[in-house]
């Protein structure tokens, strides 16, 4: 059965989609904390390769700790005493103890991102199933390009974070405390001078997080905003050309990517402040070790050359994780902006469930009810105002009134995309909740008056209503809904490869493919949204004739605004402002002379 879409503030066709947006998801109190806690679990399950990488992060850095130990040896001991061949053998050393370090930072590279990629599978499982699993609400409030871009870009940029930065900062904490130990084994006057620039850097760098957090929240908010309208837009070039909107677009997309362009500026450029104040501050803890180093040197304190040099390079090592540490931050900033977005869509409420011991049909008879049902998209705006029906097993149903009268919210009840503000619905006989909520919509057929098809074939795109029918029944409901007389002269007929959307086929045969694929459905109701207002004439009467076939000893809904399609009805509703102001038959209702009758009035004076 294919899923529809509609609008909060009102009913939209089924299956449309509301048009651009660029405000997108209204800001919400953040929580870096507890994202972090939901990141961990899921990284949680990759306990193994966390602690082999954790293992190799801490041979490679007791490995480079040794190196800055043995320039000092070198030169102390071998240079300056021009002993030659065992400065070799110590530079051989030092060598392949750097050769090894940098063989264990591969390998920790390479297992966080094993534990990266991984992670992110799940977590982009569970947002496609929850995408499965969400109301029709959540996705009429919500642009489409927003909600892809939380697929790929959000997550994309946490997966960035795990397998960069984690281990990262495991590697920055030990090489920060080794290196801290190893200078204060060397010459404690010389670690507190180092140190002592250790609060200039985490006073600046926090002062820098602060100002640049809530940028970054907005360039992830912005981008989505304008993969949106990027994606409604080319899904709906053809719309856009025909009402010769191109300029507009182009005026629209230039505002939203100026908005982009400008919170993407803040968050960069307050972030890049980071590198040149922490190289400023590095050069000066560098300096003021030299300077000292030699002055203690120059004194006699203990303080040799080499020393000195161990220091130099120590410093540097001792920077360097701690200026890292900053920029990891910045990938941590968009990381976590991400993650909420993506747990934001997480945390949405799914459809309603199924209450206890949920009835599961092989047939419904078709009798269905409304008693008093009154309906809001939102509060205190009511689209459907006791709205009080009833439909026989077999009966056709005829929904007729202007654009926004309440015809689609009906069909949404039906399809429990919606559940009713108050009153009830009865599916023979039994309240529409007590059914399981799957087992309903699979024995609910429906035409769409824009039939998406995907990519594929015709094959396939009919198959979609049955996925285990066999080519003979796929192309017998082809031939009761017309569509075979034109699949048979396309290239390679049935397996014609069909473009997202069916855009290769016409609006006519695209419906008569979503007819067909109603018909392989073998629903026990049937709703057509228009199903014929966009064919020609003889089209429509071949539709016609396997549509009566099809709705033969069927419950079916019709909504139309070619009235004389619906003239064989058992049943007219005429809808206004959300009530019925007129119910009867054909004849009943032209002897009314009311709405019904004035409109076909109009129709035959046309």
């Amino acid at each position: 059965m294919n899923k529809t879409q509609g609008r909060p503030s009102g009913p939209p066709p089924i299956g449309r989609h509301p048009g651009p947006r660029f405000n997108g998801p209204a800001e919400k109190a953040k929580n870096q904390k507890a994202t972090l806690k939901r990141i961990w679990s899921y990284l949680k399950n990759q306990r193994i390769g966390i602690i082999s990488s954790i293992l190799f992060v801490i041979i490679s850095t007791i490995l480079s700790l040794l190196g800055p130990l043995l320039i000092g040896i070198i030169i102390d001991d071998y240079i300056l005493k021009f002993n030659i061949d065992g400065a070799i053998r110590m530079v051989l050393l030092l060598a392949g103890t750097y050769i090894i370090s940098a063989l264990f930072i591969w390998l920790q590279i390479f297992m966080m991102i094993r534990v990266s990629q991984k992670t992110i599978r799940e977590l982009r499982q569970h947002l496609f199933e929850k995408f499965q699993s969400l109301p029709i609400a959540v996705y009429d409030k919500r642009q489409q390009g927003d909600l892809m871009s939380r697929m790929t870009n959000d997550i994309e940029n946490l997966n960035a974070a795990l397998s960069q930065s984690i281990i990262q900062i495991v590697s920055t904490v030990l090489s920060v405390v080794g290196t801290g130990i190893a200078m204060f084994y060397l010459n404690w006057v010389l670690a507190v001078v180092t140190l002592l620039v250790i609060p200039i850097i985490i006073w600046s760098t926090k002062q820098i997080i602060k100002r640049s957090s809530k940028n970054f929240s907005q360039r992830q908010r912005d981008l989505g905003s304008l993969n949106g309208f990027i994606e409604e837009t080319i899904s709906n070039s053809h719309i856009t050309a025909l009402f010769g909107k191109e300029k507009q677009a182009v005026s629209q997309f230039k505002e939203a990517n100026e908005r982009l362009r400008a919170s993407a500026l803040k968050a960069d450029i307050t972030s890049g402040f980071l590198g040149p104040i922490n190289n400023f501050i590095n050069n000066l803890g560098i300096g003021l070790v030299i300077g000292v180093g030699a002055l203690l040197a120059i004194g006699n304190f203990g303080v040799s050359v080499g020393v000195i040099a161990s220091f130099v390079t120590y410093t540097r090592q001792f920077f360097r994780p701690i200026n890292q540490l900053s920029n990891l931050f910045n990938t941590f900033q968009s990381a976590i902006a991400g993650a909420e977005r993506v747990f934001e869509i997480l945390d949405e409420q799914g459809e309603a469930a199924d209450v206890p011991d949920a009835v599961a049909k092989n047939r419904y008879n078709g009798d269905v009810e409304f008693r008093n049902v009154n309906f809001c998209y939102q509060p205190n705006k009511p689209v459907l105002r006791n709205v009080t029906f009833r439909a026989k097993a077999g009966d056709t149903i005829a929904f007729v009134g202007p654009t926004g009268s309440g015809k689609t919210s009906i069909i949404q009840l039906l399809n429990r995309f919606y559940d009713a503000t108050s009153g009830e619905i009865l599916i023979d006989g039994h309240n529409i909740k007590r059914y399981a909520m799957d087992n309903l919509r699979n024995h609910i057929g429906v035409v769409l008056q824009d039939t998406y098809l995907f990519s594929g074939t015709v094959r396939e795109n009919i198959r979609y209503g049955k996925l285990s029918a066999t080519d003979e029944e796929v192309e017998h409901a082809a031939k009761t809904a017309y569509a075979h007389n034109f699949i048979k002269y396309l290239p390679e007929g049935y397996e014609t490869i069909l473009v997202s959307g069916g855009m290769n086929l016409s609006q006519g045969q695209r419906q008569l493919i979503a007819i067909a694929r109603a018909i392989l459905e073998d629903p026990d109701i049937l709703i057509l949204d228009e199903a014929t207002s966009s064919v020609d004439t003889m089209t429509e009467v071949h539709i016609q004739k396997g549509l009566t076939n099809l709705m033969q000893g069927r419950t079916s809904f019709v909504i139309a605004h070619r009235l004389k399609t619906i003239e064989n009805a058992d049943q007219i509703l005429v809808i206004k402002d959300g009530s019925i102001l007129e119910q009867g038959d054909h004849d009943g209702l032209m002897k009314q002379n009311g709405l019904y009758a004035s409109l076909q009035h109009q129709l035959q004076m046309g």
